[in-house]
């Protein structure tokens, strides 16, 4: 909550803001540590993924093995300025499958549209629909939404294209994880406990939670 939005922000802030959490969870000795910002995949894993002695899983380097396999030769990026610049989805989905024309495009403001709950005002729909606009001329067979908030804004796209276009690589990312930590004996079969971690305002985050996390369920937000 103190550093959001990550997509605004240089490397070296994010390589400083990463670099605590990290520390942090090794003082948990956690097992592994889920990178669900795509910001902060693109921008600070390849300097931490062999500092720690956990396993780390990027979104944006593990959804692009799954899906570079897409029946696709056309292929949208939506993201974050600071994910867009660093060109790492255009550059791991090649890696995997150079026959895959990618065409990025940072969208400036969506994060906002999205915490600040502006979905359904007619500016927020214009500007989504202008940038959607602007990457159709590249005809893409699909588009990944890859920022954690943009699949809050499926409703609006999906007025404008159809819906089974966009990606939300999350489902992917999921997936791969949970059989992943299988594959290695890390699953754990028998329950555990839940607890949020934020940076700061943790009631703010309980009201802004609500769009993804049934209230009744959550629990406790800790400011850490």
């Amino acid at each position: 909550m103190k550093n959001s939005p990550y997509g605004q922000k240089s490397k070296t802030q994010l390589l400083d803001i990463t670099s605590n959490i990290f520390e942090y969870f090794k003082n948990r000795d956690v097992k592994a540590v889920v990178m669900a910002c795509n910001t902060t995949s693109a921008n600070v894993y390849e300097e931490y993924k062999n500092s720690f002695n956990y396993k780390i899983y990027p979104i944006i380097q593990t959804c692009a093995k799954v899906l570079s396999d897409l029946p696709i030769k056309r292929l949208g990026v939506f993201a974050t300025s600071a994910t867009i610049s660093s060109g790492a989805y255009k550059r791991e989905i090649n890696k995997h499958n150079s026959n895959i024309e990618v065409f990025e495009m940072s969208c400036p403001g969506w994060v906002q549209i999205v915490e600040e709950n502006k979905q359904n005002d007619e500016k927020s729909i214009v500007k989504v629909k202008e940038n959607l606009d602007k990457m159709l001329e590249n005809n893409p067979e699909k588009i990944i939404l890859g920022c954690t908030h943009y699949p809050f804004l499926l409703d609006i796209l999906s007025q404008f294209a159809p819906k089974e276009m966009f990606i939300d690589p999350s489902e992917y990312f999921a997936n791969y994880v949970k059989s992943d930590l299988e594959n290695l004996h890390l699953i754990n079969d028998v329950g555990g406990n839940e607890e949020i971690l934020v940076s700061a305002n943790p009631n703010e985050f309980k009201i802004a939670a609500q769009m993804f996390y049934k209230l009744q369920d959550m629990p406790s937000v800790i400011e850490f």
